[in-house]
């Protein structure tokens, strides 16, 4: 199973001439490559699969997003004080096949 996941933009910077971002996933911090979407700032919420951001997300619906994925138990919350480790609610996703890459 493949899984998309929502993320927020925290600092934009370039790669080699490939736009990166590193992107806030509750505690968990990726770099994320955001060629696809230009025109993205800081602060932003884009979906992010296999380490591409690939749709620009806003706020409220991110957030409600990784409300529900932490009910079901496969996701955090978005908070920035979400614990590390595992997977379950408060805390990113693990393994080759549910985690952010």
């Amino acid at each position: 199973m493949c899984l998309a996941v929502p993320g927020r933009i925290e600092r934009l910077f370039d790669r080699g001439g490939i736009a990166m971002a590193q992107m806030g996933f509750g505690a968990v911090r990726k770099e994320i490559c955001v060629e696809y979407l230009p025109d993205v700032v800081v602060g932003d919420y884009a979906i992010v699969h296999v380490g591409f951001a690939i749709s620009r997300l806003d706020e409220a619906a991110a957030l409600e997003t990784l409300r529900l994925m932490a009910d079901a138990g496969i996701a955090g919350d978005g908070s920035e004080d979400a614990p590390t480790g595992g997977s379950g609610p408060g805390r990113a996703p693990t393994g080759t096949s549910g985690g952010v890459r």
